[in-house]
């Protein structure tokens, strides 16, 4: 039983995970349900319901949006962006909704997308149900699911089965639990975690090893095009009207590239910069990839875009050792804690990406694996009690600074790991549950609920 590295890092579209593309695979899911029990002919009208944290901030990350997106047929990882406007816009607009492209259905936005704001389902904060009718009313299916984080979803049946778990069901060769499992594993066999995972994914998926390193690179392809494209893009933010600064930052940062030699913390501008432009990019439902969350989309790429221009002992199959490394740890917070802002807060997202990287840093920096899993735990004990708490229900602020803020704490951690030998205080599965019971104590309202902490000052801007 294992999780696959393309289980981690999802190629969707922004502005979240959770709330966006979980939603979506779940409208899909539905749709896929309704064919398979031969009742999609009968459907006249499609209601949905959300829960807890997608109804609290679900029209600042477009849940409604996605659902409408999900049940049309679309999937998140596959769509254009320009076209799921049009399609959502057509539903609003004119009252149709297409299903998988095959026949129209009513909808009224203001009737059929229902928020439930105070009310969630008892499972997890981020619950949806969808309802199917026929034309006099009479209910033919309905189902809930559950958006657990990082676009995983489960139905809520599988829950209460006991088979909500993602993990693959094909044995590998090197199963693990927790990190003790992992140092142990890499200590016997004496190979790195990448080594670990590469053998594992073999498994699960039946890929060569060329096959796997074709699908890594193709994940940062989208990774590096999502920052070019952010780094490109001018305007402002969607609904809040926040102008976008990463294009006006590399303006400046490129005018002066003699800064470089006299300000040795110019490098810093860059990285802010690289994690800048993917979550403005993340903002604006562009493409982005999940690492292990929308909402912490830019902290990975942005350190790997360090690496690879700032390293000059960077390579090709660096770059897959980073993200094989990072993927193992982003597992383990996935099996033994959360990666949902709304179950534990920011320090599931933001917090975890920045433990990944700095695993995949320090491994790739020719840390030994103590250090590699010392670098994690760094990463980790640094963010641990980061509320959730956007800023109108949008993954604008503080999200965008928070990511570049990481990237910064990641350089900092595989840096601080690898001068020591990596033995420490404080494991790394020691902190994974602390993270996990900090998170289940913090208060709902500071777990993307948008009533409590920096998400009260919407629209109070200083006056300094």
């Amino acid at each position: 039983m294992a999780l696959s590295i393309f289980d981690i890092f999802k190629i969707g579209v922004g502005p979240s995970s959770s709330h966006t593309i979980g939603p979506m695979w779940a409208g899909r899911y539905f749709l896929n349900e309704l064919i398979a029990r031969n009742e999609l002919e009968k459907v006249a009208r499609i209601k949905v319901g959300l829960y807890g944290s997608l109804a609290l901030t679900g029209f600042g990350h477009a849940t409604d949006k996605a659902a409408v997106l999900g049940i049309s047929g679309l999937a998140p990882d596959v769509m254009c962006p320009d076209f799921a406007d049009e399609v959502f816009n057509r539903a609003k607009s004119e009252g149709k909704l297409r299903l998988n492209d095959l026949r129209d259905i009513d909808f009224n936005y203001e009737s059929d997308m229902i928020f439930h704001f105070n009310e969630a389902l008892p499972e997890h904060p981020n619950g949806i149900r969808f309802y199917a009718v026929d034309e006099n009313g009479i209910g033919l299916f309905e189902k809930a699911y559950l958006s657990i984080g990082g676009g995983f979803v489960v139905s809520v049946d599988d829950f209460h089965n006991n088979t909500a778990s993602e993990d693959s069901n094909v044995e590998v060769p090197w199963a693990f639990k927790n990190g003790d499992d992992i140092l142990a594993i890499c200590e016997e066999q004496q190979f790195s975690i990448a080594e670990m995972a590469y053998q594992n994914e073999g498994a699960i998926s039946g890929l060569s090893r060329a096959e796997i390193d074709a699908r890594i690179d193709h994940i940062w392809e989208v990774m590096k095009a999502c920052i070019d494209r952010g780094m490109r893009m001018e305007g402002q933010l969607p609904v809040s009207g926040i102008s976008r600064r990463a294009k006006d930052m590399l303006t400046s940062l490129t005018a002066h590239p003699e800064a470089m030699l006299s300000d040795h913390f110019a490098i810093m501008d860059w990285v802010t910069l690289f994690a800048m432009a993917v979550n403005e990019e993340n903002a604006c439902g562009g493409r982005v990839v999940t690492a292990p969350t929308n909402g912490a989309a830019g902290v990975i790429p942005a350190v790997l875009a360090y690496y690879t221009r700032f390293d000059k002992k960077s390579s090709e199959q660096g770059v897959r050792d980073f993200l094989a490394t990072a993927a193992v740890i982003g597992m383990l917070y996935k099996m033994n804690a959360s990666i949902s802002g709304a179950e534990v807060g920011c320090q599931g997202e933001v917090g975890v990406a920045c433990s990944m990287a700095s695993a995949g840093l320090a491994a790739v920096m020719g840390g030994s694996v103590l250090q590699v899993e010392n670098a994690a735990e760094i990463g980790m004990e640094h963010h641990l009690g980061m509320t959730c708490d956007p800023v109108g229900g949008l993954v604008q602020v503080p999200c965008i600074e928070r990511n570049s803020m990481a990237a910064i704490k990641t350089i900092t951690a595989a840096r601080l790991a690898l001068r020591g030998n990596g033995y420490h205080e404080v494991s790394l599965d020691n902190v994974i549950e602390t993270m996990y019971n900090t998170g289940l104590d913090i208060q709902a309202k500071y777990r993307e609920t948008s009533q409590g902490g920096l998400a009260l000052y919407a629209g109070k801007k200083s006056q300094c």
